[in-house]
């Protein structure tokens, strides 16, 4: 019985840390577990109706809208699924949207088979080192004739996600095991 109490006391102490670093953080939306379009469609209407009642412009609404979309559509699509093994990561993700004051920020993160790390390291190197011009060309290009994964994907979220914040796309790969990294990417939008 003892231990249960001390189980208790040590979970309630942790989700009060946890609360006092989201605030710390400005986080105020966090989300783990499978993306489906139905948590998509919540989301956005939980940030939208935040984000009015903040009385932000239409203009930053809409931008954090689309960046939303487009990060939990690449963890829709592209979470990779892993043996029964690695049943926590497998086809899941985090999702966390922060304000601060002269910004928003979304970050999301899914798990990845290694394999894919260096095409995706390249890829959003690719895209941080273009300008406005050369983005939308791409993306056209990419439209046009980009070549599709068997998962949909020809890049075409990161150049859209880069095109509209017009700020480069911060990425990170933390290794799980030998095979499987965890994909974090943060982007943020402007409230000027």
């Amino acid at each position: 019985m003892e231990s249960i109490k001390k189980d208790s006391k040590g979970f309630l102490e942790f989700v009060y840390e946890f609360y006092k670093t989201m605030k710390a953080h400005e986080i105020s939306l966090v989300y783990e577990g499978e993306i489906t379009h139905q948590i998509t469609k919540a989301f956005t209407s939980l940030a939208e109706s935040n984000m009015a009642k903040e009385e932000e412009s239409g203009t930053v609404q809409r931008k954090v809208f689309h960046v939303m979309v487009e990060c939990l559509q690449n963890i829709s699509k592209h979470a990779d699924d892993f043996a029964d093994n690695d049943f926590l990561y497998s086809g899941r993700g985090i999702f966390m949207v922060s304000k601060g004051e002269t910004e928003y920020t979304v970050t999301t993160g899914n798990a990845i088979d290694n394999s894919k790390m260096k095409d995706m390291q390249e890829m959003l190197d690719r895209i941080n080192s273009m300008d406005k011009e050369e983005l939308n060309e791409l993306y056209k290009k990419q439209i046009k004739e980009g070549r599709l994964s068997d998962k949909g994907g020809a890049g075409l979220g990161f150049i859209d996600i880069k095109r509209k914040t017009g700020k480069p796309l911060e990425y990170h790969f933390l290794p799980i095991s030998e095979n499987i990294s965890f994909f974090l990417l943060t982007s943020s939008i402007s409230r000027e």
